[in-house]
């Protein structure tokens, strides 16, 4: 699969105007999530890893009992893409389900 070309500052910094929340740092999308307890923050996790896994794009991300810290870059473009926005939003789309 070829993958998008890196996103300018300036498109970074309009489309995140899109996801509340995100930040940009260090090259990559940021997000700290905080969910009612483990299974909640868990069940995310994994609604996510099924869709990343579709896109065959995965985030790095941890998680520490209802907190799930995400980054995410695209590692063989440098940066962020096009496919890291639409992995945020997956996110934000399943978010409003759990929330």
């Amino acid at each position: 699969m070829t993958r998008p070309p890196l996103l300018s500052p300036g498109e970074i910094a309009a489309r995140l105007e899109s996801l509340p929340g995100w930040t940009q740092s260090g090259g990559a999308l940021r997000c700290e999530l905080v969910f009612d307890d483990f299974a909640e923050a868990f069940g995310f996790m994994t609604r996510v890893a099924l869709a990343a896994e579709k896109m065959d794009h995965h985030p790095d991300w941890s998680n520490a009992w209802n907190r799930v810290s995400v980054r995410l870059s695209t590692h063989d473009a440098g940066g962020i893409t096009d496919l890291d926005f639409r992995l945020a939003a997956v996110m934000q789309r399943l978010m409003k389900k759990v929330v």
